[in-house]
C-alpha cells in the first residue's frame, strides 16, 4: 500500500503575479495537503520511534497529514524537483534568488535564479515544536500523531535548558521559536528549576515558590515561566518536569520521504512527475538531511531512493532531536547550552569509521542504500563557523581526531572559507566582540547547487572535495591555530571550540529511542579540530571565494561573545569576525599589525580590481562561481575596498562594511 493515501489541492495561483522567467516561462503556486497511512510493521517504518504506539485505523494503519507548497512551471519542462526542508516553519532556498545591487531600490533584488534554472520547489511541514513568527499563517507546522499506552497517556521527564539576553521576570524555556510538551500535572509543583554559570558547574536549585508557569493561549502548553527576582544574562537555567503525550516526531521525516516518493512517481494537475529530486537544507535542516540518511528515510517502503542528491548546508557534524520519544527538533548543542540533547552522535562519516573508546563502528550511510545498494549524491557544505561551533571536522576524521577518514565516492565535503553561519548585516557588533564576516554565501551556493544538479542529471563530476584534512596539515588543534594566527591585531584566537562528548542516554535509547537519562552521562569528548589559518588569519583550506583569494582583511569563523551577554568565555553561536587590513604601512606599523597593509598588497585601486577580476574568472572556470554572479562579486569587493579606505580605523561602527543602510 502506498504511504501517501491521497493529495488534496487547496489553492492554486500565479507565482509573482504571473512573472515570466527567461527559458522557463511563468510559474504557479500550489498549496495542498497530503494524507498518509503508515504501516508500523513495514520494514521501512521500524525506525520511527513510537509509531507502534500511535492511534491506528481499522486496517492497523497510522494516519496523519501535512501541508505542502509547490512552486513550479506552468508548462511542463525538464525540471528538477528541489525539496526545500523548511527551517522552523519557513523555507531556506528562497535566499538563493536574491542578490545585492546597491544601485537599485530596493538594493536586495529577486533574480528568479531557481525559476530561471528550471527548478520546481516543494516544501512541507515536518516539525511540531515551532511557533510561527508574528503569527505567520503561511508557516508550515506539523501536527504528528500522539503516542499512548493503549489509550493511556505516556509520561516522562524532560529537560529544558535556556538562557536570556537581558534581565526580565519572564523567560521562555523552549528552543528557538519553540513550543513545549504539556506537563503531566498543571503547574507541576514537583517541577525543578536550576541555575549554573557554566555547563559543567553544579546545578543550584531555585526554590519552587519563587517561580511559576505562565499560562499559554489557545491549546498550546505553557512555554514560559515567571520568577521572583527575575532571570539574568550569564546564567544557564534548566527546567525539568514530567511531560505527557509524546509526539511521534519521526513521522515528520517519514512524511518527507513518502511525499517525495509520491511526487517523483505521480503527475499532478496536468504536469508529469520530475525526473530528478534534490534536497536542500540549512542549519537545523542540514542536520535533518544527515539524520534522514542515518535512519534510512531516504528510501521508501518499496526500497527506492526518494531523492537523487542532497545539499546539507552548515549542518556541522550533527544530526538532531528528530526521532526519539519527547524529541525537540529545535534543540541543538552549543558551547553554552543544550549540550545534553542528542545532536552529535556517532557515526559522523560517510564511510565506515571506528570509535576506539566505545568499540563502535558505523557509517552515516549504513542504512542509506536502496534495494540495489545505491545512495544519493551528497554535498556537505560547512562554513568556518561550523568548525568552531558545530565540530564539522568530525565529518573528515576519526572520533579521536588522529586520522582522516575516506569520504564516500558519492559525497563531496566543502568548507566555504572565511564565512560565518549566516550573513548578518549589522551596523553594530551585536552580542559579539568584533564586526561579523561580510562574505555573502549565496554566489557560492548557487554554483554548488547547479554542480549537484549536473552530477545527478548527467553524472558530470563536481569539483573535488575542498575540506581541511590532517594529511595536508590544514586541520589543527585550537592551540596550533593560535600559534599560526597573525599577531598585533585585536583578534585574539579562542582557546576552545565546541567539543561534543560521548553521551549515554540510557539502555533504551539506541534500540527504542527512549531517553532514560534526561541528564545523559557524559563520557570522553570527541576531537574537534579547526581549519589552519593562512598568513592573514583566514582559513587556508576549502573553497576560497574571491573575497578570500584577494582579501581586504581577516575573515574568521569565530567571534567571542560580548561581556554584556554574561558568557565572555564563549563564542557566539552564529557569528564570525572581520578585521580589515591597515590602509597604509604607516597605520600598520603604528599598531604593530603583522599583516601587510592594503597599500603594500595592491598598490592601486586598479591593481586590486585587476586581481579581483582574475580571481573571479578562475572561480567561474572552476565551477565555484556562476558567470551571472561574476560582475556582482567584483563590484561588491571594489565597493568594500573603497569603503575601507574611507573608514577611520578608530570608528568602531560596522556600518561601513555593508553596501546599504543596516540596523
Amino acid at each position: 500500500m502506498a504511504a501517501v493515501d491521497h493529495i488534496e489541492v487547496i489553492d492554486r495561483k500565479p507565482y509573482q503575479d504571473g512573472r515570466v522567467f527567461p527559458g522557463t516561462g511563468a510559474y504557479e503556486v500550489i498549496r495542498g495537503r497530503a494524507w498518509f497511512t503508515l504501516d508500523p510493521k513495514n520494514k521501512a517504518n521500524l525506525r520511527i520511534v513510537d509509531l507502534k504506539l500511535a492511534p491506528r485505523d481499522s486496517r492497523g494503519m497510522v494516519e496523519f497529514s501535512t501541508d505542502f507548497v509547490l512552486v513550479r512551471p506552468v508548462h511542463a519542462i525538464d525540471s528538477t524537483l528541489l525539496y526545500d526542508v523548511v527551517n522552523r516553519g519557513g523555507g531556506v532556498t528562497g535566499w538563493l534568488n536574491y542578490v545585492i545591487e546597491p544601485a537599485k531600490k530596493p538594493p536586495v533584488v529577486d533574480t528568479g535564479f531557481l525559476q530561471r534554472h528550471g527548478f520546481s520547489v516543494l516544501t512541507s511541514a515536518w516539525q511540531w515544536d515551532v511557533t510561527p513568527e508574528d503569527g505567520d499563517d503561511q508557516a508550515l507546522v506539523f501536527k504528528p500523531p500522539v503516542a499512548s499506552d493503549n489509550g493511556r497517556p505516556i509520561t516522562g521527564e524532560i529537560a529544558n535548558e535556556f538562557t536570556v539576553d537581558k534581565p526580565g521576570d519572564v523567560a521562555s524555556f523552549v528552543g528557538i521559536n519553540g513550543r513545549a510538551y504539556p506537563s503531566a500535572v498543571a503547574n507541576d509543583p514537583a517541577a525543578v528549576l536550576t541555575v549554573r554559570t557554566r555547563p559543567d558547574d553544579p546545578r543550584v536549585v531555585i526554590a519552587r515558590k519563587r517561580w511559576t508557569f505562565v499560562p499559554a493561549t489557545g491549546d498550546q502548553a505553557p512555554s514560559t515561566i515567571r520568577m521572583e527576582g527575575g532571570f539574568k544574562p550569564g546564567q544557564i537555567y534548566e527546567l525539568t518536569y514530567v511531560a505527557r503525550d509524546p509526539y511521534v516526531v519521526g513521522a515528520g521525516l517519514a512524511g518527507i520521504r513518502d511525499l517525495l516518493s509520491w511526487f517523483r512517481t505521480h503527475p499532478l494537475e496536468g504536469i508529469p512527475a520530475p525526473r530528478h529530486v534534490l534536497l536542500y537544507g540549512a542549519s537545523q535542516t542540514g542536520r535533518l538531511i544527515q539524520h534522514m540518511l542515518y535512519d534510512g528515510f531516504n528510501v521508501d517502503e518499496q526500497g527506492g531512493l526518494v531523492f537523487d542528491g542532497a545539499l546539507s548546508l552548515v549542518g556541522g557534524s550533527g544530526r538532531g532531536s528528530f526521532n526519539h520519544r519527547f524529541a525537540f527538533p529545535t534543540r541543538a548543542a552549543s558551547l553554552v547550552a543544550d549540550r545534553g540533547y542528542p545532536t552529535d552522535l556517532f557515526p559522523f562519516t560517510t564511510t565506515e569509521e571506528h570509535d576506539d573508546t566505545t568499540g563502535e563502528s558505523g557509517s552515516l550511510l549504513s542504512r542509506a542504500g536502496d534495494k540495489e545498494g545505491r545512495t544519493p549524491k551528497l554535498f556537505f557544505v560547512n562554513k568556518s563557523t561550523e568548525f568552531w561551533g558545530r565540530s564539522a571536522s568530525l565529518l573528515q576524521t576519526t572520533p579521536d581526531g588522529r586520522a582522516d577518514v575516506t569520504v564516500s565516492s558519492y559525497t563531496r565535503l566543502y568548507l566555504l572559507a572565511g564565512m560565518q553561519h549566516v550573513l548578518t548585516p549589522d551596523a553594530t557588533r551585536g552580542n559579539a566582540v568584533h564586526c561579523s564576516s561580510p562574505i555573502d554565501d549565496a554566489p557560492a551556493l548557487r554554483a554548488l547547487l547547479l554542480d549537484l544538479d549536473r552530477w545527478v542529471h548527467d553524472d558530470t563530476p563536481p569539483p573535488a572535495n575542498a575540506y581541511p584534512s590532517l594529511a595536508n596539515g590544514t586541520l589543527v588543534t585550537t592551540g596550533r591555530y593560535a600559534k599560526l594566527f597573525p599577531t598585533g591585531t585585536e583578534l585574539t584566537p579562542p582557546d576552545l571550540a565546541s567539543t561534543p562528548r560521548r553521551l549515554d542516554f540510557g539502555p533504551r535509547f539506541s534500540a527504542q529511542g527512549v531517553v532514560d537519562h534526561v541528564r545523559p552521562t557524559a563520557g570522553t569528548p570527541y576531537a574537534a579540530l579547526v581549519p589552519a589559518p593562512d598568513a592573514d588569519g583566514t582559513d587556508a583550506a576549502g573553497v576560497r571565494p574571491v573575497e578570500v583569494a584577494v582579501p581586504l582583511g581577516t575573515y574568521t569563523g569565530w567571534n567571542p561573545r560580548d561581556a554584556s551577554t554574561g558568557f565572555p568565555w564563549a563564542l557566539d553561536r552564529f557569528e564570525g569576525s572581520f578585521l580589515p587590513f591597515a590602509r597604509t604601512e604607516a597605520e600598520r606599523k603604528a599598531t604593530g599589525d603583522s599583516r601587510p597593509s592594503l597599500e603594500v598588497r595592491y598598490g592601486t585601486r586598479a591593481d586590486f580590481i585587476k586581481r579581483t577580476s582574475a580571481a573571479a574568472g578562475k572561480a567561474v572556470a572552476d565551477h565555484l562561481l556562476l558567470a551571472e554572479d561574476e560582475g556582482r562579486v567584483i563590484d561588491a569587493q571594489t565597493a568594500l575596498y573603497d569603503r575601507i579606505l574611507a573608514h577611520a580605523p578608530n570608528d568602531r561602527s560596522c556600518a561601513y562594511m555593508w553596501p546599504m543602510p543596516v540596523n
